[in-house]
């Protein structure tokens, strides 16, 4: 009877160590892919924002999740558990690119596929999916044919009309639309948001200082980024 339960007390031991050399397997492997990913990240990164942040968030999320996956393994109790206690946390920061939400999900698969255990679909899934990315990157795929901007003229409130720059923007621009009128300075001015695009060979400067002369030198700006929201 002893020797029954020493040997027991042995394959628990075994089973023990090779759970903590998977684990370790695991976290080793997913925290080098992520490392990875998330340099990929900032290699293709284009956007308005970077956050050093989000980039070690990237690495974090991906090694969390493979231990999540070690812990939970078979367990359905343990599963709905998780799910329960991770419920709780509420996000609050709105992703300003939609391409950080993929590399947030990139990330995690990677983590979650080393948690499983499936360590030659990780790497090939991260190898794959970097290639991919390297692609879209260098090829600036997706990218349109020209860029729309956005112009603000500024003009005295008595000289509001919002056809008086019509001619001009029509002799400069192959498209533009006027957004928005708001007043500003105390309401003694009106500041008038248009979306536009360029003619080919036409310079901002050029529109900026024929656009000056019929407001009276006030302000006028021409906005590259969040032309989106429009």
């Amino acid at each position: 009877m002893t020797d029954f339960f020493n040997e027991v007390s042995q394959l628990a031991d075994v089973t023990s160590r090779l759970t903590v050399l998977e684990a370790g397997a695991a976290i080793f492997l997913s925290f080098i892919l992520t490392l990875c990913i998330a340099y990929l990240y900032k290699k293709t990164h284009t956007g308005a924002r970077y956050s050093q942040s989000f980039v070690q968030t990237i690495i974090i999320m991906g090694v969390t999740v493979s231990v999540v996956m070690i812990v939970i393994g078979n367990n359905v109790a343990v599963a709905f558990g998780l799910v329960g206690a991770f419920s709780i946390i509420r996000f609050r920061s709105a992703m300003s690119d939609p391409k950080d939400i993929a590399f947030i999900f990139f990330g995690m698969a990677a983590g979650i596929s080393c948690g499983l255990g499936f360590y030659i679909l990780a790497i090939l899934f991260t190898i794959s999916l970097s290639v991919i990315i390297l692609v879209l990157y260098m090829f600036d795929f997706g990218r349109g044919g020209s860029d729309k901007k956005r112009l603000s003229i500024t003009v005295p409130e008595n000289l509001h009309d919002e056809t008086a720059f019509d001619g001009v923007l029509a002799a400069h621009y192959k498209y533009y639309a006027l957004r928005s009128v708001e007043t500003t300075n105390l309401g003694t001015m009106i500041q008038l948001v248009y979306i536009v695009q360029n003619k080919d060979g036409v310079r901002d400067k050029q529109v900026i200082d024929e656009l000056r002369k019929m407001n009276g030198n006030l302000k006028v700006s021409v906005n590259y980024l969040n032309t989106e929201i429009y």
